[in-house]
């Protein structure tokens, strides 16, 4: 200070002043008053004193003999002073219980209450009536093997790579998955995070534990909640497959709730204070490596500080609790949304794949494995798997499922063919041998002569035609024609034979006129007419055998 300035301080500091008034006279820092007292009080203890009574009055209040070295100077006590805040202290306490602030309140005095003083006296007035009640926290405790929490935090400085012509260091993501119960810990470093990166992580510290516990519970990071909720949250589909595949149940904190997962985010300190606290690395598999190093001889040995033992103590018990790893690991997938197209199939990376039963324009759910595709509707049920397409543009559809396909309608009509009869399939097999796929459509004009004749007929119509060595479809018409009439006309004379009272046109008009009854005392069984059909059909086949042999080469 200058010297104006510090005697006008002892000035002061002789009559007593408190310092907190020495600092508003003078305008100097009460802590730069306060030091200035404690070089005064050193002055006037090194000083030589008379006996004239002339001795300062601090020194003579405090009863110093000149020839003796006084003890420190006491603190000179506050005067006790009532803030000019205290006739609203009613105000203000309706104030603060509406969580207003001290500058709100301050405010408000002025315009309505007429206050005076400066912001500062309501200020310290409202500090001194806050009084925040100790938070109360629970202590909770987990049975071995029950539940592990996870968590992000922020690892040491590493190289990133590619730069090392210019080296540029930046911290990666640090993963930290703690038993609750033993409060060992898995930690691994990754440079980027993601939806299969966030479920690997958790595989791998399952397989470092060499089990799995009954719950996870974590924060609501997207890689983990796609949505949070207090009652349903909605999980990350890969996620929760991991965790399904491995049968473990999610547990997301509430949204804001950091101290349900206190003993993971005090690992994450842990290790950023202890293990990573300046140091650096240069790449993400040596801090890798020092971790694990750092968990087993250092961490893991540590005896834990609320339990009083020893953590890998405590994981050897946990251990024999978890539930046993799986067989096969998960085979991760990305989902996505897929809508079924006009040709009954969804287009996945330029491919297309069947997803019937699936109605074209619905929404599917679309699953890509690393060698497979699975469909499902927007509930989860399976619909259809097919093999990933190793080539884009290729369309995964079987035949049948095709809307037109030459080589399908072939194959089709020839099955029919064969259900007709052999001679049948024979002949229809030579027809699209010869003519190829423009012989078609005679083959579907004998396939559809069933709908008018029986398949007898048409198989012994075939058969004549094989045997003439004529391959049309209006030849095998005729004969079926022919064929059938001659079964019609035995039929009508076994007929004429059974009745015993009516003509011949009578009985047919009984029997056109019941047919459209389902059941009638003319109507036979069916049996009986298919027994009478062979046999007419076998009696004719027969008859033009014998012309055949009685005519060699020639024409029926």
């Amino acid at each position: 200070m200058k010297p104006n300035q510090r005697a006008t301080v002892y000035t002061l500091l002789e009559r007593n002043t408190p310092g907190r008034e020495i600092a508003r006279i003078t305008g100097i820092d009460r802590k730069t008053v306060r030091s200035y007292r404690s070089r005064w009080l050193g002055e006037l203890a090194n000083s030589p004193r008379v006996a004239t009574g002339s001795v300062p009055a601090a020194i003579a209040e405090t009863g110093i003999v000149a020839t003796q070295i006084p003890p420190p100077w006491p603190p000179t006590p506050a005067p006790v002073s009532t803030s000019l805040c205290e006739v609203h202290r009613e105000f203000i306490e309706a104030q603060l219980r509406l969580r207003r602030n001290a500058t709100a309140i301050y405010q408000d005095l002025v315009d309505s209450h007429g206050f005076t003083a400066a912001y500062n006296s309501v200020k310290r007035f409202v500090s001194a009536l806050r009084h925040k009640e100790p938070e109360q926290f629970d202590r909770l405790s987990f049975l071995a093997g029950e539940e592990m929490q996870v968590d992000y935090g922020e690892g040491a400085l590493t190289l990133v790579p590619g730069t090392a012509n210019a080296p540029r260091y930046k911290r990666p993501r640090l993963f930290v998955a703690t038993l609750r119960h033993s409060r060992r810990s898995f930690r691994r470093v990754v440079w980027k995070s993601s939806q299969q990166v966030w479920a690997q992580l958790h595989e791998q510290a399952f397989r470092y534990f060499g089990g799995c516990p009954q719950y996870v519970v974590l924060d609501n990071l997207k890689e983990g909640v796609l949505k949070p909720d207090l009652y349903e949250p909605e999980l990350n589909p890969v996620y929760g497959a991991t965790l399904a595949h491995y049968g473990v149940v999610a547990d997301p904190a509430r949204v804001r709730d950091p101290n349900r997962k206190g003993t993971v985010e005090h690992a994450i300190g842990h290790t950023q204070a202890t293990a990573l606290k300046g140091k650096r690395f240069e790449t993400t598999e040596a801090q890798n490596e020092f971790l694990q190093r750092w968990e087993t001889n250092w961490a893991a040995k540590r005896i834990h500080g609320t339990e009083r033992r020893q953590v890998q103590a405590m994981f050897e018990e946990e251990r024999a609790h978890l539930k046993p790893l799986p067989l096969l690991g998960m085979q991760y997938f990305s989902q996505e949304t897929r809508t079924v197209c006009d040709d009954s199939c969804v287009r996945v990376a330029h491919s297309s794949y069947a997803a019937r039963p699936a109605a074209i324009g619905s929404k599917v759910l679309v699953r890509i494995f690393e060698r497979r595709i699975e469909i499902m509707d927007l509930q989860g049920a399976l619909l259809r798997t097919h093999t990933k397409a190793e080539r884009a543009g290729t369309v995964v559809l079987p035949m049948d499922e095709r809307v037109f396909n030459p080589s399908r309608e072939t194959r089709l009509i020839l099955r029919q063919a064969r259900q007709i009869g052999q001679h049948a399939s024979r002949l229809c097999e030579l027809m699209f041998a010869a003519e190829g796929r423009v012989g078609q459509r005679k083959l579907w004009g004998i396939v559809g002569l069933t709908k008018r004749y029986p398949a007898q007929c048409i198989n012994t119509a075939c058969a004549q035609a094989l045997e003439q060595g004529v391959y049309s479809y209006k030849r095998v018409q005729a004969l079926s024609e022919r064929l059938f009439a001659d079964a019609m006309a035995a039929m009508d004379d076994g007929a004429n034979h059974e009745a015993n009272n009516g003509s011949q046109a009578h009985t047919r008009a009984t029997v056109l006129g019941a047919k459209l009854a389902q059941q009638h005392e003319l109507i036979r069984q069916g049996d009986e007419y298919a027994d009478l059909f062979t046999h007419a059909a076998m009696a004719a086949s027969a008859a033009v055998a014998k012309a055949m042999d009685g005519n060699p080469g020639g024409q029926v």
